[in-house]
């Protein structure tokens, strides 16, 4: 199939953060844009306000006449979310319309292109953000495909510049392992930040994981490059030139690192040279070593040392990701969208080394309940590193409940000073008694959501 076979591109899940940037492509390419999804977001808002037609009744009618009419010109466009019940896709399946998953088209728009990749089981948001500002802030011509918004752009997807050979645009991607959905792709430059187990309910097992990254590497350019963390066993799986990066080894890696004035400050060490004085305002040590490998990617595709180094020191985040909510004084709100083990223990790791004189709180609302069982011990482990623990219910995403399975599996290892569970409606009332001077709150379920009142429950005199 060819992307000119179509007029009309429908999306089922049109407001998912991958989903709304397709959107935007093809909106802004020309194409008539419509879709479906459970509630209305900043997200589905903006995508109106840009012509899309978006609709939140599960509602076959509601799909444009245009769209039902002409089987033949629609290209559907589905999350796995959704469920095979649901009357639209029931209902588009059994009515002549080609279904392709996010991840397939989106493979189709990248293989038209230079593609840098970004996999891992973290890391990815950040590190394809930092790669696709530094391009864009070096002039190159890109159009990226991020998992969040980029804080310097206020969106999740950048569209690059008209070209008569497509082939000369770099698209930047996060390759997400999800559903195995970065299969799809066959990038030039690939970076691989981690392989850890992680979403065990499609995977089942570990070495299922690390099979499917085995395959994703193998289908990197033979004169291309994987960038991969230093440790990973993924080299033998590619035909490309393979280069290892770390916070502290590697052909690229970090040195003379220090925190100044709560900035981590860096060279970074590349096969030829050094970019001296890097300043990210992004805090974590584990943001310097996405830094480090966002760098080393910008590098290949020709971009100058001088212009990285430009990039990283005016790249301002993605949107959860280490973000301040509030910074005063008297009060620091932090908000973080890790949702692993291994994520939870980077973020609040970072948080200590900035604030080693101040105690801090984290507030943590596990995601899915299969997460919460295969890694209860882990997370536990991790929020110890906060000098007290507040803990939501599990949000449930896309699972129903598991008998057994609730946030007291996570709380009953918890070795800090303080822990307990809130619900979201007491949780104003806790802050306000207890006035932490360093809260952070952690997930990647809805607990952004609660970021005003914690806020005026920090503010609260």
């Amino acid at each position: 199939m060819t992307l000119s076979d179509y007029k009309y591109i429908y999306f089922l899940g049109i407001g998912g953060i991958g989903m709304s940037a397709l959107a935007r492509w093809f909106q802004v390419n020309g194409y008539a844009v419509a879709g479906y999804d459970k509630t209305p977001t900043a997200l589905t808002n903006a995508l109106q306000a840009e012509g899309a037609v978006v609709h939140f009744a599960e509602d076959v009618q509601q799909i444009p006449t245009l769209f039902r009419e002409n089987p033949g010109q629609t290209l559907v466009v589905y999350t796995p979310a959704v469920p095979k019940t649901h009357a639209e896709y029931v209902y588009l399946t059994e009515n002549g319309f080609t279904l392709q998953k996010r991840a397939q088209v989106l493979g189709l728009l990248a293989g038209q292109m230079k593609t840098v990749a970004v996999a891992g089981t973290h890391g990815k948001t950040t590190t394809s953000s930092m790669v696709a500002h530094i391009l864009r802030d070096a002039g190159v011509n890109c159009a990226a495909f991020l998992g969040g918004i980029a804080n310097n752009y206020n969106t999740n997807f950048l569209l690059n510049q008209p070209a008569d050979d497509l082939s000369e645009v770099v698209c930047v991607v996060e390759a997400d392992e999800f559903d195995r959905s970065f299969l799809t792709l066959f990038p030039h430059v690939a970076i691989v930040t981690s392989t850890d187990a992680d979403h065990l309910d499609i995977y089942g097992a570990h070495d299922a994981i690390l099979d499917s990254f085995g395959q994703f590497v193998s289908q990197i350019d033979g004169d291309g490059l994987l960038l991969m963390k230093a440790g990973l066993t993924l080299a033998d799986k590619t035909r490309a030139t393979v280069r290892p990066y770390s916070l502290e080894s590697g052909d690229y890696h970090a040195q003379n690192l220090r925190i100044e004035n709560a900035t981590f400050t860096f060279d970074l060490v590349y096969p030829v040279g050094v970019i001296a004085d890097i300043e990210l305002m992004l805090p974590g040590f584990h943001n310097v070593e996405n830094a480090v490998a966002a760098g080393a990617a910008a590098l290949a595709v020709g971009v100058s040392p001088e212009a990285v180094r430009a990039g990283l020191n005016s790249y301002r985040g993605v949107r959860r990701r280490f973000e301040y909510v509030l910074k005063t004084a008297r009060a620091v709100l932090i908000d973080d969208y890790a949702h692993h083990p291994a994520e939870v223990r980077a973020f609040l790791s970072s948080v200590k080394a900035l604030y080693p004189d101040q105690e801090v709180t984290a507030i943590f609302q596990p995601h899915l309940f299969s997460r919460t069982r295969d890694f209860a011990a882990g997370f536990a482990e991790s929020l110890s590193l906060a000098d007290h623990v507040i803990l939501l219910d599990i949000y449930p995403a896309r699972e129903l409940p598991i008998e057994g399975v609730t946030s007291e599996l996570i709380l009953g290892a918890v070795q800090s000073k303080t822990k307990q569970i809130s619900t979201k409606a007491d949780l104003p009332g806790v802050v306000r008694k207890h006035h932490p001077s360093i809260l952070v709150t952690i997930g990647a379920g809805d607990i952004d959501q609660l970021l005003p009142v914690l806020e005026a429950a920090l503010t609260y005199q």
